[in-house]
């Protein structure tokens, strides 16, 4: 029989914290922010995705997984800044959350250790955006709702993809011990602080 579990199901378990209500409102009140920053986003994991094709050209599932998903994020891309242009929102400069960065800084040295690190990160800057997806969506208007609402398919397969090549990559042992320890990192992040409102941010001061 067949577990009836979502991708979100299991993004919700995987993520140590729900996003805070009070970066719900933020959102709501930031939507030009929130699309610029969401454009962003997606420019930069199609570009992380890239840089794994170049660094990891002999590992052929990646590079089928990496290949596909640097398409959709692209095409993702588009359809945020024709969104951002029907609305007459400026394409300006935002600068980038501490999200992604300070968790690349627990990424270790070492062919293999770094590979696993990277992905699992990967997987958690995916699901993350999965599960802000969802809490977002229900409280935009119609149209950047629903189209909120479609993405969580996509950001969901690229979460398990991440998660599946770090488990291919990895000791057993070695992977979960690390995911754990990101885990902890993640969730420090979205629940403490943050200066300036972001996809990724934490709470707003």
């Amino acid at each position: 029989m067949q577990s009836s579990k979502t991708a979100l199901d299991e993004i919700k378990e995987f993520l140590l914290c729900e996003t805070p209500e009070e970066w719900i409102q933020a959102a709501i009140e930031h939507q030009d922010i929130l699309l610029i920053d969401h454009a962003n986003c997606e420019k930069k994991a199609a570009s992380s995705a890239m840089q794994l094709i170049h660094r990891y050209s002999e590992n052929y599932n990646l590079l089928q997984k990496m290949s596909r998903l640097v398409r959709e994020e692209m095409r993702h891309f588009e359809q945020v800044t024709a969104i951002m242009k029907k609305r007459k929102i400026n394409y300006i400069y935002v600068s980038a959350s501490r999200y992604a960065s300070e968790l690349r800084k627990l990424v270790r040295k070492g062919e293999t250790t770094q590979l696993v690190d990277l992905l699992i990160i990967g997987a958690f800057i995916e699901a993350r955006s999965c599960e802000r997806f969802s809490k977002i969506a229900p409280w935009l208007d119609e149209a950047l709702g629903n189209f909120y609402q479609k993405l969580l398919r996509s950001e969901g397969r690229h979460y398990q993809d991440y998660l599946k090549l770090a488990h291919e990559a990895g000791e057993t042992k070695d992977v979960e011990d690390r995911i754990l320890l990101i885990a902890e990192a993640e969730r420090k992040l979205i629940e403490s602080p943050d200066s300036e409102f972001r996809f990724h941010s934490g709470l707003p001061f």
